[in-house]
């Protein structure tokens, strides 16, 4: 892992607004642990692990489903297609349902986990980008700095959570998992997971995955087959991360903050 380039530096400060030359958000690294596949026909916009597998949610229009998939192979063991006008987003499990969003279709489904029977739908206002889920709610992202709160059980919005970092509001908050109490999010476009705290919204810490995944230049579309994707198995304390159409799964462990910030 390289240190802090000045690229990131100026990402985090100009595009993400995640950081500023004053804070004292700490930025991680990583190493990777192990490597898995992943269909490069996928374009990852919800996923996460449950009970030995990954559940996936791709995008585009005529291209979306929910799936299934084994963690060693790769392969699709599930999987139910989102018919056309609708665009796949975000995914969580809740209890026995599996729940879906739409991005710019104000709806979202609602589907059997075992069975990928879809079983009812809901409204929302806005984009859907994301899901994850604590305990007792669900979160959902949009686009903007301002993490929607749901009620599990009837989908509507009970609360907010606005995402700042150093005072200023996160926008590009993209695909979601809830790890150790903290919420961790993609920043769309950018190479940074940003964590944060539900209680308060601050950005408590950064990390920088400059240099994980596959040369651009072999992506079918580099400006938009970028990192989206984390999956957290709390079991056995594993974190995973992809891209859109990215060859393979990274397993990740976090290296710890350099005391200069460079």
């Amino acid at each position: 892992m390289k240190p802090i380039t000045v690229f990131l530096s100026l990402l985090l400060l100009c595009c993400a607004g995640i950081a500023s030359a004053q804070d004292s958000i700490p930025v991680y690294g990583y190493k990777v642990v192990h490597t898995y596949p992943h269909d490069t026909g996928a374009y990852t916009e919800g996923f996460f692990y449950l009970d030995g597998s990954f559940y996936e949610a791709t995008g585009e229009i005529g291209h979306s489903s929910i799936r299934k998939v084994d963690i060693n192979t790769g392969k699709v063991l599930q999987q139910a297609d989102l018919p056309p006008p609708d665009y796949g987003e975000g995914i969580v499990a809740w209890k026995n349902r599996l729940i879906e969003l739409t991005w710019q279709s104000h709806h979202g489904f609602i589907y059997d986990l075992r069975t990928f029977k879809r079983i009812g739908s809901f409204d929302y206002p806005g984009e859907g980008w994301a899901l994850t889920a604590d305990s007792k709610r669900i979160y959902m992202s949009d686009g903007t700095p301002t993490l929607r709160v749901l009620d599990p059980a009837t989908l509507k919005q009970t609360g907010k959570i606005d995402v700042t970092a150093d005072g200023k509001p996160v926008a590009n908050l993209n695909e979601l998992e809830w790890v150790k109490g903290k919420i961790y999010a993609n920043v769309w476009l950018t190479h940074a997971i940003v964590q944060i705290d539900p209680a308060t919204g601050k950005v408590i810490g950064v990390i920088n995955l400059t240099g994980l995944g596959p040369d651009p230049s072999t992506l079918p579309d580099p400006s938009n087959d970028v990192l989206n994707g984390i999956a957290y198995d709390a079991k056995h304390d594993r974190l995973f991360v992809t891209g859109k159409r990215w060859p393979s799964i990274y397993q990740i462990e976090l290296t710890p903050p350099q005391a200069d910030g460079k």
